[in-house]
């Protein structure tokens, strides 16, 4: 007899909205569902797994570890949570670390640094200029800092102390700073807004600006960190280093981790000001260890660089196909988006599932593109011809 998983899920699980594919196994690029169909998973767990799904290295650090000590609350030292800070900071040039469980709670984290950074050091000051478009998580004051206002109306009224500008404007940034300004939080590109590419110029722009104003520059780095952009932290991408950086996704690679960073002169919380039960527990990051040592030690970001451009190619090779149906194809390494002139993303990823290739609809014109950092020449090729024939049906239907 087969369970009907998708059935139970809509008895039991809250609303949420998912593709019609129940994935049972994963192993690097590619996942199986409960009928034993394959895909080439080009979503990567919303760049998650960005080494793929049962990385071996992964796979052995949580069996490890998993055998040894999984808990202990933060009251303790333990020796993967050490380690893992250890890799970070020096990688990052940043000197301190805190751990949590996701990326809404390092935004979270983050957002309470920069609101006592300035009581400490901006006569109180408690905004934070963030970007219209941008995605900053689903806790509420993380849903008050991102930029669109459908993640908000339902919950209103937003906790305050958020203004927004439009994204990859530093004129905007300055005319939006007044006394009351502690921080600009922005990500280096904005991924869940469409996979918006700022100028070259922009980040170090603004970077230029905190310093000239006194305020803190907050990075959100969970989508564009790890590799993503082609380079290990995306504000390397854009040479425009942070006070403080977020990240989570593909930092754990594949189990949930998050992670706020500072600098010493803006790291301003104290014991007992900030906390997790479970946030960086040797589980998490004996897996987070094993994944960041496997990125840097076998430079994934060189070959996001390179798989990114060959998929790049291939997509503007198909807007040259059809120019009246694709607006745009854009993005920095493994992170890229095509942009239709019309609302084609639902019948595209219909069609990409049929195909056997998974991709997101981030928006009604958009798919994003993001697969594991570990992708090669060739699961890039055929996923171009899976997409370039789902494309070709969803454009005639």
């Amino acid at each position: 007899m087969t369970t009907d998983w998708i059935a139970l899920e809509q008895q039991y699980y809250m609303t949420t909205r998912r593709q019609p594919i129940v994935i049972v196994r994963g192993q690097g690029t590619r996942v199986w569902d409960d009928k034993g169909k394959e895909y080439l998973d080009f979503t990567a767990g919303w760049a998650v797994n960005n080494i793929g799904h049962c990385h071996p290295a992964v796979v052995k650090a949580i069996q490890e570890q998993a055998a040894t000590l999984t808990q202990t609350s933060n009251q303790f030292y333990t020796v993967p949570q050490v380690q893992l800070a250890k890799v970070l900071v020096e990688q990052s040039g940043l000197d301190k670390v805190f751990f949590c469980n996701s990326g809404a709670e390092a935004n979270e984290g983050a957002i309470k640094l920069a609101r006592k950074y300035g009581r400490d050091h901006r006569n109180g000051a408690y905004e934070i200029i963030c970007a219209d478009h941008s995605f900053h998580g689903r806790t509420l004051a993380a849903v008050a800092a991102t930029g669109h206002p459908a993640y908000q109306e339902p919950f209103k009224p937003m906790p305050e102390g958020f203004v927004h500008v439009p994204f990859n404007d530093i004129e905007a940034v300055k005319l939006a700073t007044t006394p009351k300004t502690c921080a600009v939080m922005l990500e280096p590109v904005q991924g869940e807004g469409g996979v918006n590419v700022p100028s070259r110029d922009y980040l170090r722009q603004v970077r230029q600006w905190c310093d000239e104003q006194g305020l803190l520059l907050i990075l959100d780095e969970v989508q564009t960190g790890m590799g993503r952009l082609g380079t290990l932290f995306g504000w390397q991408h854009f040479d425009a280093k942070p006070d403080v950086m977020t990240l989570a996704k593909g930092l754990g690679g594949g189990v949930p981790i998050g992670a706020f960073m500072a600098r010493a002169s803006c790291a301003v919380l104290v014991p007992g000001e900030h906390g997790s039960t479970f946030g960086g527990n040797p589980l998490v990051c004996a897996a987070a260890y094993a994944a960041t040592s496997w990125i840097i030690e076998h430079d994934c970001s060189a070959n996001a660089v390179k798989m990114g451009a060959r998929l790049m190619s291939g997509l503007k090779a198909l807007q040259r196909q059809h120019p009246r149906e694709v607006k745009e194809v854009r993005g920095v390494g493994l992170l890229q988006a095509i942009e239709t002139h019309r609302d084609l993303a639902p019948k595209i990823i219909a069609e990409c599932n049929a195909e056997g290739l998974l991709l997101n609809p981030v928006r009604p014109t958009i798919v994003r593109f993001m697969p594991p950092l570990t992708v090669t020449e060739q699961e890039v090729d055929e996923a171009l011809a899976k997409f370039g024939r789902a494309f070709t049906r969803a454009i005639a239907n």
